[in-house]
């Protein structure tokens, strides 16, 4: 099946159109057992709605033209519990088949998700989250109506266009020829039709993107364009993004438009000349009047899944545009995989970087060569201009990166060998850009152990000075924070920060410039708790600010790629 809709979309790289549609249909495989449910429901609607003209041809020659008033009476009652049936069974149909479809479009998005959580912060910084967002939700959405809707519509078409097939030529396989000769037209038309509307869609979704990646970089910055007084600006540049994607909409409307109208009206055509041809036959006395209009209306039933066959063939188009817009997502590789066989994860914090060597992609390389040593329960000073590596080398601890050369050792393991989670729960990073969620303040310090009991968070909200905050809130730690805590400032989400770091309970804490935003004696407060609470534990504290890296065990100078000591080791691990 997958090579023949490959070949059937007429792709310029049928093999990988083939792994994606397997790729595809392995979230529809799991749901057979309902679609099959689903597809019997749907013949029995089918054939219920074909008896109806069936019935109508009785009622008339039957009935009516034979002044038979029992039989009409039966007629009519049949047709009136088809007709109950039939809405019974469609209601039916319509509740499972969207069941279905949620559980499928979750299912592909969840994937998705899933994927994208695994690659390395350089992929963010080379995509436009719009694109990405556009990926998720439009494309997504157009994989799933063709994996399940499209094809489900499809097959229900193709049941009622062979019944309906069957019902003409029982009627008349003369006339039934008119409705078969025009089908090689519409074949070459389609063909056609279809390189153009495959580009149309894919510049749909590009102009998509364009929208979406505006609104992501705009909304969050509304504040900064409000006081640079360019709100007339920004607005500009979204009626454009706008009008772009409207005139492409319209285009590939047009495109659509022709795909379809010609084949309809060639089958219209055909209905006509059919009509005309046993009018003829009627009035001739050679046909009865009730197969005139049983053929004429199931010749109307059989238009009907013609249309939505042509209208799936637009479809596969737009699919195979969106599938491989997603595709070129799971493609992306990971820059950092687990290991197969974790160690298990060592008790000891001592940190050890040897030979260290990083570039990030097409850039020079930015640590060379790095020797340090940080012993365990150190605290350390980690100094050096904007742009050094200071919060690289932090991201190779944490392994979002691992180095080109040489390897950093936590506890006498080399950090590959441990398992990601692990590793990333037991190296806590605050920093200066603070990252809040929609929830409650609870909820946004329990983020990283979110099985934590209510007294731990109260105590680490106590120990990172959040009292004054806590007091001010309405409902205390359950109100409510608002999209990224906008109504908090900098300090307060810096100690929320601090607090959701205290909790993780991790091996290393890691102090990126997190008390840029408070005052001086409240940082020596918040470090002071901070040296008690960790004492005995590795600290990293980056900051520009001498005070913030007074009393340092350690000091370590980033420059011109090479980690310098600049001070004595005070401390004994």
């Amino acid at each position: 099946m997958m090579r023949w809709l490959a070949r059937l979309i007429d792709h310029k790289d049928p093999e990988a159109l083939q792994q994606s549609l397997r790729w595809l249909y392995g979230f529809v495989r799991p749901q057979r057992m309902a679609i099959a449910g689903l597809l019997g429901l749907s013949l029995c609607a089918t054939l219920l709605v074909l008896v109806q003209p069936w019935l109508t041809k009785l009622l008339i020659d039957d009935g009516l033209l034979a002044r038979n008033f029992p039989a009409l009476a039966t007629i009519a009652g049949v047709m009136v519990l088809a007709g109950i049936l039939g809405t019974l069974l469609s209601g039916l149909n319509r509740y499972l088949h969207t069941r279905l479809s949620g559980r499928i479009l979750f299912a592909l998005r969840d994937e998705i998700y899933r994927h994208l959580q695994g690659l390395s912060p350089t992929f963010y910084g080379q995509r436009r989250i719009g694109d990405l967002m556009s990926r998720l939700d439009g494309d997504v959405a157009e994989i799933q109506r063709f994996a399940v809707d499209s094809l489900f519509s499809a097959v229900s078409s193709v049941i009622g266009l062979v019944c309906a097939l069957g019902m003409l030529l029982a009627l008349s396989w003369k006339l039934s020829l008119l409705a078969l000769v025009l089908i090689p037209l519409d074949v070459l038309w389609l063909r056609w039709m279809r390189r153009k509307v495959e580009r149309e869609v894919r510049q749909l979704r590009e102009r998509s993107a364009d929208v979406s990646s505006f609104l992501v970089e705009t909304l969050p910055a509304m504040k900064f364009i409000q006081s640079a007084g360019q709100q007339q600006r920004e607005a500009r540049r979204l009626d454009g993004l706008g009008q772009g994607y409207m005139q492409q909409l319209l285009r590939l409307q047009v495109t659509e438009f022709f795909t379809q109208a010609v084949p309809g009206t060639l089958t219209s055509l055909s209905r006509a000349c059919a009509f005309l041809v046993g009018g003829y036959w009627v009035v001739q006395g050679t046909w009865q009047l009730g197969a005139l209009i049983a053929f004429s209306t199931y010749l109307g039933m059989a238009v009907g899944p013609v249309q939505s066959l042509l209208g799936l063939y637009v479809s596969m188009q737009r699919m195979s545009v969106s599938l491989g817009r997603v595709m070129e997502l799971r493609g992306e590789v990971p820059n950092v995989v687990n290991p197969v066989s974790p160690r298990a994860m060592p008790s000891t914090s001592d940190v050890h970087f040897e030979g260290v060597c990083f570039a990030h992609p097409g850039r020079p390389p930015l640590l060379r060569e790095v020797q340090a040593s940080i012993p365990q329960g150190c605290k350390v000073a980690l100094s050096g201009i904007s742009g050094a590596g200071k919060s690289t080398l932090i991201d190779l601890l944490q392994r979002f990166y691992d180095p080109q050369a040489g390897r950093i050792v936590l506890g006498g393991c080399d950090l590959r060998e441990l398992d990601l989670f692990e590793l990333r729960r037991r190296v806590a990073v605050v920093s200066q850009d603070i990252v809040l969620f929609r929830g409650s303040l609870a909820d946004n310090l329990a983020y990283s152990v979110p099985e934590a009991s209510r007294e731990a968070i109260a105590e680490v909200a106590r120990l990172a000075q959040l009292d004054s905050l806590i007091a001010s809130l309405p409902e205390g730690l359950d109100s409510p924070l608002g999209e990224r805590g906008q109504q908090l400032s900098g300090g307060q989400k810096q100690r929320i920060a601090i607090a959701r770091a205290l909790l993780q309970d991790p091996l290393i804490l890691v102090l990126d410039e997190a008390t840029s935003a408070v005052d001086e004696a409240t940082e020596r407060e918040v470090i002071g708790a901070i040296d008690q609470l960790f004492h005995g534990r590795t600290r990293i504290l980056i900051s520009h600010r001498s005070s913030t890296l007074a009393d340092a065990d350690l000091r370590l100078a980033l420059f011109d790629g090479q980690l310098s000591t600049v001070g004595a080791v005070k401390h004994e691990a």
